[in-house]
């Protein structure tokens, strides 16, 4: 399965991502902020996003994850949090483009004024150091979802790892796990099941009086890989009214793809590299069927995307960077995804789970 995407389909796809709001829901690029890091105005040689490539792709909003491994000491994940969230702010500052945003109105005004909208997010509650005061601390700071886990089983649940699964240690959701879930829904801040154990995933589904997201999944039936949700999981998010972001990661998305270590890809992360992991190359029409296998199995008003760029071993053949997007909009359209359902997937189902969530919480 192939893709030549025709000229006029990718002339419509611009124009649609000229007309809507395009929003990725989770890219890695914090770790490439700051003195003598990426120079995000200019179009980088490696990496995924910078600001001529988000332009040239029509992206208006970002959600920018705070990622670190887990903390070697105490303290640690609570000073990285802090400081990444630093230098996000630094980088709004410094780039006349980006607008901060924590709300689906300062996403749609940032966009109306020509600018980038930019999002926060946490990546992997362990980095709280089981402080849920911290959760008010991030949430202040203009965060707008928190990743219960990551690669390792923590404290709040068990995890559905990142190349391999650990073996389960609490059988889902802990009794922190649930005070947390709880206290996010009363901050208003969104749950991400990203990551989490299929185990936890019911748990969260059962705990949580909001919504709930996964922010950068892809789908088990056209990859059986830990990290992708079930059709059912698909579904029972849908039915909750939330939402699952598609993510771009060619071992998550091709089962053809070389199988990866946990230590392979820790060394390969820790290297900066933003080179594939392998020679193999995954076909766009891999990312492609993901898409339209989650549009079939829940309908594109529960379907979005969380490329998860900067933060991935390989990317598909034809995706390798931001600027990429109206490709995948072009091969939707070619086949037959209306551009009203497209404008959903583009961005407004993750604004409407945003939206519901934030209306359910405290606002101070």
């Amino acid at each position: 399965m192939s893709y030549e995407i025709d000229e006029s389909s990718l002339e419509r796809a611009r124009a649609l991502h000229a007309s809507s709001v395009v929003l990725d829901s989770h890219v890695d690029t914090t770790q490439y902020l700051g003195p003598g890091k990426r120079d995000l105005t200019v179009r980088n040689e490696t990496g995924h996003v910078d600001i001529p490539r988000l332009v040239e792709g029509g992206v208006s909003a970002v959600v920018f994850a705070v990622y670190g491994a887990r903390p070697a000491r105490p303290g640690a994940g609570i000073a990285l949090v802090r400081e990444q969230l630093r230098l996000i702010d630094a980088m709004i500052e410094t780039h006349d483009v980006f607008e901060a945003a924590r709300t689906a109105d300062e996403v749609r005004s940032a966009r109306a004024r020509g600018r980038i909208a930019i999002l926060k997010a946490i990546e992997g509650g362990y980095l709280l150091e089981d402080d849920l005061d911290m959760l008010r601390e991030v949430r202040d700071a203009g965060a707008i979802y928190v990743t219960l886990t990551h690669a390792f089983n923590t404290s709040w649940g068990d995890s559905a790892g990142v190349y391999e699964t650990p073996p389960p240690e609490h059988g889902g959701l802990t009794s922190l796990g649930r005070e947390a879930v709880a206290a996010m829904n009363e901050l208003g801040l969104m749950v991400d099941v990203s990551h989490v154990s299929d185990a936890t995933f019911r748990d969260v589904l059962e705990a949580s009086e909001a919504p709930v997201l996964a922010t950068h999944s892809s789908c088990r039936a056209v990859n059986e890989h830990p990290r992708n949700l079930t059709d059912d999981m698909m579904r029972a998010l849908a039915k909750q009214d939330g939402v699952v972001q598609l993510n771009f990661s060619a071992p998550f998305l091709d089962p053809e793809f070389p199988h990866i270590t946990p230590a392979e890809y820790q060394a390969h992360w820790e290297s900066g590299s933003n080179e594939p992991i392998t020679d193999y190359r995954s076909p766009f029409a891999r990312l492609v069927e993901h898409y339209l296998h989650a549009i079939a199995c829940v309908g594109a008003g529960a379907v979005g995307t969380g490329s998860d760029f900067d933060g991935v071993a390989a990317l598909p053949a034809g995706m390798g960077d931001c600027s990429r997007l109206p490709w995948l909009t072009a091969a939707l359209l070619e086949r037959d995804i209306a551009e009203e359902d497209l404008r959903w997937i583009l961005g407004e189902n993750f604004l409407r789970v945003m939206t519901a969530v934030q209306a359910q919480g405290s606002p101070a």
